[in-house]
């Protein structure tokens, strides 16, 4: 396993997040937890969940008792989870208020079953809370020693400028790392949040690196009859159609697998700390990590840009 720093930050992590959002709703605990032995055997050291995920905190509970095991599972994991989404039904049960933070941070530390969060992150932007109470209620979590680093999710460009410029003034480390949405089908963050993110020295961490499986080899396995195209996926591959085709020919002329293609292009970004992988089984997992093995050489490179074109830094992808 390869693993590089988190942005600027002296914390390494793997070249893959094992992401756990079918924990519990896809998965089973048991084989869930199988997917995370099997992905500490690899030496993937860095695990993201959500306090919503599993309806509300059914997945942080499976990983709990897995840390509860035993087996310096807690100790040998990088743990990233986080906090804005609904998770009841009164008003101070959502978003990044002081009180959210604080009781959405006790909540999931006692599902977690664990004492600390290595990076604790905001799972959207929250335009109605000020940065003074965000990056206060952060604060104090660091000095509680219930948390140690501090992530985002889903964030604009402007709003990591914003949230860095405010916990600077304020002497405090401020984000480390960003999760977006990126892959060959949706490029959109190279316009601003990437160079936001290189230019605060944030660890970037895409997710749905697979387009939700429409990079992963949907139109092989539709025609070997292995399983029918889902529902979800009808409209976006009728869309994509023509470059999804090209994509797989690729793909076969490299000698691999679709998915393994779409995870090395995100891991030859220069950019890019993990992906976030979600498998759903144990096999899933087995292919994911077989990207790292993949090398792209230019031409490949070059090849996937045509088919998927990207976007140039704003303003010159719509200006001079």
């Amino acid at each position: 396993m390869e693993y590089t720093h988190l942005g600027r930050s002296g914390l390494q992590v793997s070249r893959l997040c094992l992401g756990t959002m079918n924990f519990g709703q896809e998965t089973d605990e048991v084989d869930s937890h199988a997917i995370m032995d099997a992905a500490l055997d690899y030496g993937i050291n860095y695990f993201d969940t959500a306090n919503v995920y599993g309806d509300r905190g059914g997945t942080e509970k499976i990983l709990g008792n897995w840390f509860a095991t035993g087996g310096e599972r807690r100790e040998r994991t990088v743990l990233a989870t986080k906090v804005y989404s609904d998770m009841g039904d009164w008003p101070n049960d959502c978003r990044l208020s002081a009180l959210n933070i604080r009781r959405a941070l006790d909540a999931s530390l006692k599902r977690l079953k664990t004492d600390y969060i290595d990076i604790y992150q905001f799972h959207h932007i929250d335009r109605q809370t000020p940065w003074d109470e965000i990056w206060q209620a952060m604060e104090t979590a660091v000095a509680q020693g219930k948390i140690l680093y501090v992530g985002s999710s889903n964030f604009a460009g402007w709003h990591i400028a914003t949230a860095q410029a405010e916990a600077h003034r304020r002497n405090f480390t401020g984000l480390v790392s960003e999760q977006s949405l990126y892959n060959l089908l949706t490029r959109d963050i190279e316009l601003e949040v990437i160079p936001a993110v290189e230019a605060s020295g944030l660890g970037l961490i895409p997710w749905s690196p697979l387009s939700g499986g429409l990079l992963g080899g949907v139109l092989g396995r539709q025609h070997k009859g292995k399983r029918r195209v889902e529902d979800r996926l009808t409209k976006a591959l009728a869309a994509h159609r023509d470059a999804i085709e090209q994509y797989e020919k690729l793909a076969a002329d490299l000698g691999h697998e679709p998915g393994e293609i779409g995870l090395a292009w995100l891991l030859h970004q220069p950019a890019v700390t993990a992906p976030i992988i979600g498998p759903r089984t144990g096999d899933q997992l087995d292919a994911a990590v077989r990207a790292l093995d993949v090398r792209l050489d230019a031409e490949a490179l070059s090849r996937l840009d045509e088919i998927f074109p990207g976007r140039k830094t704003a303003p010159e992808h719509y200006a001079w």
